[in-house]
């Protein structure tokens, strides 16, 4: 399959400090690829080395080591960039100019003819779904929400090949959150390539078809979603039952359960395999309970990323050597 990025060992130092500088690395061997065609996610607590990783391959930092290529290109190789659109997490843009003006500037930077600006921006400004009586208004003026529509749209002036979004959902109610996500498979569907950082765990469950994850600037996990959510439940099972008497049941299934849940439905029981369903369900009878579904133990995204992410990045030795 072609690749639309390739990471090999891509590391970042910063110098901190003022009287006693030291190093401290934000990004650690970093090694992954992009397969294009795909969404693929990029999940990590902050200082994990997200932003940066994007920054570096975005050329507006330098690496320590390592090497990166987009679409076959080395980073370093500017002409590239006519063919990627990237949204940064806190993007400036002019004051002065509305949105219809700096979409129409961002196109003549690609080289686009006055036509083909002025029918690109409205394209892209509907497709955001960015109400019309903001198009000309400063963007000074414009909510949060507002200008990272702007951002997003700017993104795809250039029609790329492959879109680079660090939290593309910042600012966004749930509806925008919605929208947005509709906007971020349909490039999927028009076979462009998206990487994406974002918090939102659900957007990234619903939209990715890989995701990685970053911890303390060194990649923990990577692959299909399905694959890492399953890895940790080691075959238990989920039973939800309800019951008159949750602690007389309890008491009976006590040798039996990893977990014992009270919740408003009803009661939550982890059991390790299917004969111990079979003994839950005998107490349950016995307690005159009724049983409300079976099923695999399915491990969250969100479990899955708290157990991957943890502090920051640590101190490099003082023997570390940068280019």
């Amino acid at each position: 399959m072609d690749l639309a990025v390739e990471i090999e060992n891509l590391t970042k130092d910063y110098e901190v400090g003022f009287a006693r500088k030291r190093k401290v690395r934000a990004l650690d061997g970093l090694s992954l690829t992009v397969n294009r065609g795909e969404i693929f996610g990029f999940l990590g607590a902050n200082g994990a080395g997200k932003t940066t990783t994007l920054k570096l391959l975005m050329s507006l930092i330098f690496p320590t080591a390592g090497d990166a290529r987009i679409l076959g290109h080395d980073i370093a190789d500017i002409s590239m960039h006519q063919r990627i659109g990237y949204l940064p997490e806190n993007p400036y843009f002019y004051d002065y100019l509305t949105a219809r003006e700096f979409l129409n500037y961002c196109g003549e930077l690609f080289g686009q003819d006055r036509d083909r600006r002025e029918r690109r921006t409205k394209e892209l400004l509907t497709r955001v779904n960015l109400e019309p009586k903001s198009w000309d208004r400063q963007m000074r003026k414009l909510s949060k929400g507002t200008l990272q529509r702007v951002g997003l749209a700017q993104a795809l002036v250039n029609d790329p090949e492959i879109v680079f979004l660090d939290e593309p959902m910042s600012g966004l109610d749930p509806i925008g959150r919605r929208e947005v996500r509709d906007l971020i498979a349909s490039l999927k569907q028009d076979g462009k390539t998206v990487f994406m950082c974002s918090h939102i765990l659900s957007d990234i469950e619903v939209l990715c078809d890989r995701v990685a994850i970053l911890k303390q600037g060194r990649l923990a996990q990577i692959g299909h979603l399905d694959e890492l959510v399953q890895s940790g439940t080691q075959d238990q099972l989920e039973v939800i039952v309800t019951c008159a008497n949750p602690a007389a049941f309890k008491l009976q299934i006590q040798n039996v359960y990893s977990e014992f849940t009270v919740t408003a439905s009803g009661v939550r029981v982890v059991v390790p395999s299917e004969k111990a369903v079979d003994l839950v369900i005998t107490a349950l009878r016995e307690e005159g309970g009724k049983l409300v579904s079976v099923q695999p133990l399915r491990q969250s995204l969100e479990e899955l990323f708290l157990d991957n992410s943890k502090s920051v990045p640590r101190a490099v030795p003082a023997t570390t050597k940068t280019t």
